[in-house]
């Protein structure tokens, strides 16, 4: 096996003109490893493809040798998509850049780049496009899962704000995706995952974003049924401009937060206001206030800055276990399903988040994307997140049973980018109406499934 790795790195290397990276490599085990630390891999070949012809390049060959393909960006997905064992994984990282037109208010950006380097690009002009909160996450990745972030209310899914996209497709031929061009290839990226190609560049629409009134209001879990009932109703209620997404959290232990309640557990509502009026940040918070938070972090921050908070408490390295569902409410029977289960966090790492998707998000068409669940009002995202293997083991088994306890009162489905490999019926759930018509593209574009390695949607 190692002489046939090595030979299919010395073929790879005469089609690229990026690197290779083999077992036999020095590099190898760094160049494998994965953000979820749960997921070990050793792939045949790794390859760094430079620009848009050596991702055609690398697909072809991986194509005409038969190997699975996984595609990387960032490397945060869940499950581990990102690498395959025994087969070849095209890494983009380096293919990273931003070039941003404030006058057109866009941003090109390659494949392989990271939100934290177009969050520092777009900043610098006083713009954003919607992504999600860490930034070490591959812009490709979370976009092609839909991309929800504190900015979802105010200007939708990152999905919402491409404008294009480059494409390698599966025989190796590279297109352009948008309204205009492939408008059905286009229609499926936003949402289908990585099942229809390989995503070199995206073009994305900027939004005025600079300073946002933004931070946590933590409240001891004695008042989380309470919290969380008076959430459930508020949210929906606000304008496009105030983002919060409820938690279960334990403190970390770290500045700026007291020492004194370092690692206590809370229940918790992460604010984001994106509007331009201090003064209306503070009246729509205000009910919030009165609830009497136990800790009130929000002010005033720049919005790069705001996505880079979870960075630290979350590098890479942990051991992660995810489950998701969609939310259209959070009755009172969610509510104590919630507080029973989702209160008891088995190590502090673990958590939930449930982000509101409603706003400018809930109002396209179910059908004008790929992401088939614009009726929801939630994405619930529930994570076992551990340093230690041996309590990641504890914080899966909690995650799953939290999932079991809150899964009657969802939608069905769950958000792609925040599953593990569950199979395919659950992918056809998270696709719902709209599976069909994936399907048949799907037959359209990648008729032989080359592109499986992910939340696979079959072709027809």
């Amino acid at each position: 096996m190692a002489a046939a790795d090595s030979e299919l790195g010395e073929k790879l290397s005469l089609a690229l003109r990026g690197s290779v990276v083999t077992p036999q490599s020095s590099t190898y085990d760094e160049a494998r490893t994965l953000f979820n630390a749960m997921i070990d891999r050793r792939p045949a070949v790794i390859a760094y493809p430079v620009d848009a012809a050596d991702v055609a390049s690398a697909v072809t060959f991986g194509r005409d040798a038969g190997l699975d393909i996984a595609v990387r960006c960032g490397g945060h997905n869940g499950p581990g998509f990102g690498c395959v064992d025994d087969g070849l994984v095209i890494d983009l990282s380096a293919m990273r850049g931003v070039a941003v037109d404030p006058d057109a208010r866009t941003a090109r950006v390659l494949g392989g780049t990271l939100l934290g380097q177009v969050d520092a690009a777009t900043h610098e002009h006083g713009l954003a496009a919607p992504f999600g909160i860490i930034s070490t996450t591959g812009v490709g990745g979370l976009t092609l899962g839909g991309g929800v972030g504190h900015l979802t209310r105010k200007l939708g899914l990152s999905i919402d704000n491409v404008l294009s996209a480059d494409v390698v497709l599966a025989n190796g031929s590279q297109v352009t995706a948008s309204e205009d061009e492939n408008p059905d290839l286009f229609w499926a990226l936003r949402g289908g995952g990585g099942n229809f190609g390989v995503v070199t560049a995206f073009t994305f629409r900027l939004s005025p974003i600079d300073t946002v009134i933004a931070g946590p209001m933590f409240w001891p879990l004695e008042q989380s049924a309470e919290v969380l009932s008076w959430y459930a109703e508020f949210m929906p209620q606000q304008p496009d401009d105030l983002n919060g997404f409820f938690a279960f959290l334990a403190v970390p232990p770290a500045d700026p937060f007291p020492q004194e309640l370092h690692l206590q557990n809370v229940c918790a509502v992460v604010w984001c206001y994106a509007g331009v009026d201090e003064a209306e940040a503070a009246k729509l918070l205000e009910p919030a206030r009165r609830l009497g938070p136990i800790l009130d972090g929000v002010g005033p921050v720049p919005y790069a800055a705001l996505q880079s908070v979870f960075d630290g408490v979350y590098p890479s390295g942990d051991h992660w276990y995810w489950r998701a569902a969609y939310l259209r409410d959070i009755p009172q029977a969610a509510v104590q399903a919630n507080v029973e289960v989702g209160s008891s966090t088995p190590t502090w790492k673990s958590t939930t988040h449930i982000y509101p998707v409603d706003g400018a998000a809930g109002r396209v068409a179910s059908d004008a994307t790929a992401w088939s669940y614009r009726d929801a009002k939630w994405v619930q995202v529930i994570v076992g997140v551990d340093p230690d293997p041996v309590e990641a083991r504890r914080a899966k088994d909690w995650a799953i049973a939290y999932w079991e306890a809150v899964h009657p009162h969802s939608m069905g489905g769950g958000y792609v980018n925040m599953m593990m490999d569950e199979g395919s019926d659950r992918v056809r759930a998270s696709y719902g109406d709209n599976y069909a018509r994936l399907s048949a593209l799907k037959a359209a574009y990648d008729p032989d499934n080359v592109f499986h390695v992910n939340q696979n949607i079959r072709p027809a």
